[in-house]
């Protein structure tokens, strides 16, 4: 396993970290995920990432029997706020009051005493982007949290939460967290040289597109069992599983990939690792052997004409 520092910041972080989206707490119980939490660690995974919201608590819980096991010292957690927990108007957003009761409740969960990154996982509206920044200051002045970041804003919003956090001696964000992949590249046009400039780090997720970039969905075939037959967890894919254009360009990373002697999804990793910009790939994993699958592919290297080609074929 390779580590990358975050941006201009003083932290590193393992290329490759394991994030709790969509199998923590659904595909992924509390024995799975001791399993696959221990791999992670022997495999060179330091960065582990979650959120509150990700089925309602219940991954942040399962974590929590497991993190507290290893030596803080080694371990990078980070955890996020903005999605509603509960019916109830106060229990959203990025209000102080949310935010605080927020990483109160992360914290319990989890049960640690702080969280290395703390996400503000949307942009929130409703709420003067002033009093949110200074609730996240007030986090980490009281030791809650030791960094923080965005999740999923924009390029102006992430410059101006940086301004202000530079005018006002506060703490400003060291990283970013988008979706990107070869099949959601958004990021490139503003939002990545925007973060570089201002010596933020990227954390992306989603890198393989739901599995779609495994190959798994060749032809336009929907194993049973996989996420693209769950109709509770292929909500993000299920037009993309419809596109047949699209999975046949899918198909031809095959080649590319058997030149390296490497998988689909490895292939994928590598591409986005060869970006400058990006800290590390959130990959999620319900099984050990897609775990140490995606922890190889920090040992990949790809050449320059592979990485044009890949970058035209998803242009």
């Amino acid at each position: 396993m390779k580590y990358r520092h975050v941006g201009k910041s003083g932290l590193v972080v393992s290329e490759i970290a394991l994030g709790s989206w969509l199998t923590f707490g659904n595909q992924v119980d509390t024995v799975s995920g001791k399993e696959l939490v221990k791999k992670a660690f022997e495999l060179g995974i330091n960065y582990f990432d979650t959120a509150d919201v990700y089925e309602a608590g219940k991954a942040e819980e399962i974590l929590g029997t497991v993190l507290p096991h290893f030596n803080r010292s080694h371990i990078v957690v980070a955890t996020k706020a903005f999605w509603p927990m509960s019916d109830y108007p106060t229990d959203k957003g990025l209000s102080r009051k949310h935010i605080i009761d927020s990483i109160e409740g992360s914290l319990e969960r989890l049960k640690l005493s702080y969280v290395d990154i703390f996400y503000c996982h949307r942009y929130d509206p409703e709420t003067p982007i002033i009093e949110t920044l200074h609730a996240v200051e007030d986090i980490i002045r009281m030791g809650k949290a030791l960094y923080w970041g965005t999740s999923e804003w924009e390029a102006d919003q992430i410059s101006e939460a940086y301004a202000i956090c530079r005018e006002r001696g506060w703490h400003p964000p060291i990283i970013n967290q988008p979706s990107y992949s070869l099949l959601n590249r958004k990021i490139e046009k503003r939002i990545l040289p925007t973060t570089m400039r201002l010596g933020m780090g990227t954390a992306n997720f989603s890198p393989l597109s739901q599995g779609i970039l495994t190959g798994k969905y060749s032809g336009g075939k929907i194993p049973e069992g996989s996420r693209g037959s769950n109709e509770k967890l292929n909500l993000w894919i299920k037009e993309k599983l419809e596109d047949r254009e699209l999975l046949d360009r899918v198909d031809m990373l095959n080649p590319i990939a058997d030149k390296y002697g490497i998988t689909m999804a490895q292939l994928a990793l590598a591409w986005i690792l060869k970006n400058p910009g990006i800290s590390s790939v959130i990959t999620g994993a319900s099984r050990v052997h897609q775990l140490e699958e995606n922890a190889a592919a920090s040992e990949v290297e790809l050449r320059e004409e592979d990485y044009d080609y890949i970058s035209e074929l998803f242009a």
